[in-house]
């Protein structure tokens, strides 16, 4: 059982320690994190999950970006502890933040990762965006938050100002 909610100042050095514990070193060295360089979060949508005794099992967090002139989410990273994957966490994760995102009236998100995985959560290849090299293009998937709002959507994404 675990209790999500909203992540706040205090959980970001918890969180920065799960995604070095979850992801490979040099991660911040990825294409997806220059489109992160000094824009904060999407406030309200980056969430955490914490066990009965406190302690932290998981973290998902959402930044915005552009592609042209449109706004979309960019989902990641998303992850559970080692010894807590399994038990469907991340799809836990995933879901609540992606309700809260439409409810706050968000129209798309799209993320750089594994299709095979996302795709149980309705993701799906964006052949016409193009996120910074050096991305392979098969890994950036997107969903709509409200029906066909990727529909049309195509360039390269590029940070939000």
């Amino acid at each position: 059982m675990y209790h999500l909610r909203t992540e706040t100042p205090e959980d970001r050095w918890e969180v920065e320690a799960l995604y070095d514990l979850c992801f490979a070193p040099g991660r911040e060295a990825l294409s997806s994190y220059r489109l992160r360089d000094d824009v904060p979060p999407v406030a309200g949508l980056s969430h955490v999950a914490r066990d009965i005794d406190g302690i932290l099992a998981g973290a998902i967090r959402y930044w915005p970006v552009r592609i042209g002139v449109q706004s979309a989410l960019l989902l990641g990273p998303v992850a559970v502890h080692p010894t807590r994957q399994g038990e469907g966490l991340g799809g836990e994760l995933i879901e609540t933040s992606l309700s809260r995102a439409q409810l706050s009236g968000w129209d798309r998100v799209m993320l750089v990762g594994d299709a095979p995985y996302y795709s149980r959560f309705g993701f799906a290849r964006l052949a016409d965006v193009v996120m910074p090299p050096p991305t392979n293009p098969d890994r950036v998937l997107g969903r709509d938050l409200k029906p066909g709002a990727w529909t049309g959507i195509a360039g390269d994404v590029a940070r939000f100002s």
